[in-house]
Order: C-alpha cells, then sequence, then structure tokens
C-alpha cells in the first residue's frame, strides 16, 4: 500500500476533505489529491508530517515503511482489528516465540550453528517479527479505543529507557 493510498483511507475514515486534509498539514490541496491518485509520489517526510499532525499509529508507521524501505511493522489493513482480537492473536504469536526459545540453539555462536540450528534459529525469527507485528497493532489499537497518544506513550517509554540507562 502505497503512501497516498494510507493518506486517503485516513482521510476518508474520519470525514475530512482533500481541503482540511492539507490545511492541518500544511500543504496546498492540489499536491494532496495528486498523491492520493497516484499522479506524484508523496514528497519526503510527507508521511511523517500527517503522523504528527494526527498523532495516529498507522500514519507513523507509514512513515517508519517510508524511511525503512519496510524493514519495519507493516500496518494490517486485511485482519478483524477489534481489541479482544488483537489480544488474542498477539498471546497466540508470544506463545509460539516463547515455544521455540526452548528448542534455539542460543549458546552456540554463529559459526558453531548446523544446518538444522540455523532452520530453527529462523524459525525463532520469524515467529519474533509476527509476535512484534501482533504486539505493535495491540497497542495502536489501545491507543485508538482509549484514546492514548501514540507519541505520547512511545515518549513516555523512551524517558523510562533513559531513566534506567538503557540509552543515553
Amino acid at each position: 500500500m502505497t503512501i497516498g493510498n494510507i493518506l486517503h483511507e485516513y482521510r476518508k475514515e474520519h470525514g475530512m476533505t482533500q481541503e482540511e486534509f492539507s490545511e492541518r498539514l500544511l500543504l496546498d490541496r492540489s499536491s494532496i489529491a495528486k498523491v492520493e491518485s497516484g499522479k506524484r509520489q508523496a514528497p519526503k517526510g510527507m508521511a511523517m508530517q500527517a503522523a504528527v499532525a494526527f498523532d495516529d499509529p498507522r500514519l507513523y508507521l507509514a512513515a517508519q515503511e517510508e524511511v525503512t524501505g519496510g524493514a519495519i511493522t507493516p500496518w494490517l489493513d486485511n485482519v478483524d482489528l477489534h481489541r479482544a482480537s488483537v489480544l488474542f492473536k498477539t498471546v497466540e504469536e508470544m506463545k509460539e516465540v516463547l515455544a521455540l526459545t526452548s528448542e534455539v540453539p542460543i549458546s552456540k555462536t554463529g559459526d558453531q550453528l548446523t544446518e538444522a540450528d540455523r532452520v530453527i534459529m529462523k524459525r525463532l525469527l520469524m515467529e519474533t517479527v509476527e509476535a512484534i507485528t501482533a504486539l505493535t497493532h495491540f497497542a495502536a489499537v489501545l491507543c485508538k479505543e482509549y484514546s492514548f497518544s501514540w507519541f505520547g506513550i512511545w515518549k513516555e517509554h523512551r524517558a523510562e529507557l533513559k531513566a534506567k540507562k538503557y540509552m543515553k
């Protein structure tokens, strides 16, 4: 899904015209229209500008995807995002990760791994990424459902990490 598609869906879901949307982003309406229709690529930083303007998890993930080229949690747009459904899926994914941790030869270094060990390690990595995706969506759904700021939650988390000296 392109940034233009995501912005278009977001705008429509929130009942905004292109004019209203562009005013919040401090851009002209024709730029929004061209990006949404795919006639023009989104200017660099437009997704981040939208994320900051609307403090929406989906827009922050779109901005991250733009910056990383896709090496980040994608927004799942074809799943049931009811908070209970997302919770059940998140628990299921975390259990799969925990189950695999007892099989993976984590005490070995990279050069000690056999081909069979690498297969198990790859399975663990894939399950871990699936769990990260589920957890990200769970946090996003809870923020939206209960009106918490996505940015505010991450800002508070970073402050806690700094207080614990896990980062500078």
